[in-house]
């Protein structure tokens, strides 16, 4: 047989081309109108199989419009699908992770990760500690001082973003953040710890979403047992037992309230040390003059007169 000239052989392939793409519109179109004819059919992998048909058959059309956009617009179109998309696999991957924290604890944390990775520091395995076993009065001391409205909010309170916003804008850093105990367990579990707006924003979607999926009592659990406690300790048993060797349910109304006022500050300051700090300097008089140990009864008066008959 004579070799046929590269002419020929382009002419053959641009023809054979254009065959096989008229093929695959016939076939794409029998697809098309065989699903909207019987769209709940007995067989869903024939549906979905002209569903990915019905978008491959569109898709010369679509390109050739696409094409026709300004280079601009199909920039802004291409950078808004991107954002899209990243949002919905963000926002899926996290609902996969909470539910199942709903009834699993995490083995470790980003944070946990981050301080061992990045910051070299020795973590401590956490110790979990169910609610119910936390005594009342350091969830309350804790509720009070960290999150008032925590029982009322779902998940992220606007004033207080907005108050954290202009106070930063004042003092030129983002020093204040406005967060929830759902933000903060969002900020502790997910993400590390670079202060940006960037990273308040996927704080306040995954707090979203575990108000919805876990609920209040779970998410504070979660909070008690991995928020940061010093260097490389994480959950309130660790912290206890790093500091005071002895567990949160046996510790004295002064030592919990020590370890409440230290989670404001817990990298820089020890339950012993924090008196340099003003902020925490608060904290402790604020909860000590409303929780701490009652002062001691006056003794009884001894007995006037003659004792006897």
């Amino acid at each position: 047989m004579p070799r046929k000239s590269r002419s020929a052989l382009a002419a053959d392939f641009i023809r054979a081309s254009y065959d096989a793409e008229n093929a695959f519109r016939e076939a794409a179109a029998l697809a098309v109108r065989t699903l909207r004819k019987s769209p709940f059919g007995d067989d869903p992998g024939g549906r979905c199989l002209s569903l990915i048909a019905l978008r491959l058959h569109s898709s010369p059309r679509r390109r050739a419009r696409e094409v026709a956009r300004p280079l601009a617009l199909r920039v802004l179109f291409g950078a808004g699908r991107a954002v899209v998309f990243a949002h919905v696999a963000f926002i899926l991957a996290t609902l996969l992770c909470l539910s199942i924290f709903r009834t699993a604890n995490p083995g470790a944390t980003t944070l946990m990760a981050y301080r061992s990775i990045a910051d070299g520091w020795t973590v401590v395995p956490p110790r979990f500690v169910p609610l119910a076993k936390i005594p009342k009065l350091t969830k309350t001391m804790t509720v009070r001082v960290e999150d008032g409205n925590f029982y009322e909010h779902h998940g992220i309170e606007p004033a207080a973003i907005k108050n954290a916003y202009r106070l930063n804008k004042s003092l030129r850093t983002p020093l204040y953040g406005g967060s929830t105990i759902t933000m903060q367990t969002a900020r502790t579990i997910f993400l590390i710890p670079e202060k940006s707006y960037a990273r308040k924003y996927v704080e306040a979607i995954i707090a979203l979403e575990m108000e919805a999926v876990l609920g209040k009592d779970r998410i504070l659990e979660l909070y008690f047992n991995y928020a940061e406690w010093g260097k490389g300790v994480f959950g309130i048993e660790a912290a206890s037992r790093k500091h005071y060797k002895r567990g949160v349910a046996s510790l004295t109304r002064d030592q919990a309230i020590r370890l409440v006022t230290l989670l404001s500050s817990p990298i820089r300051f020890s339950p012993y040390n924090f008196g340099r700090n003003g902020i925490l300097i608060s904290r402790y008089a604020y909860l000590t003059k409303r929780w701490g140990d009652p002062p001691p009864e006056p003794p009884a008066p001894e007995p006037s007169g003659p004792i006897g008959g």
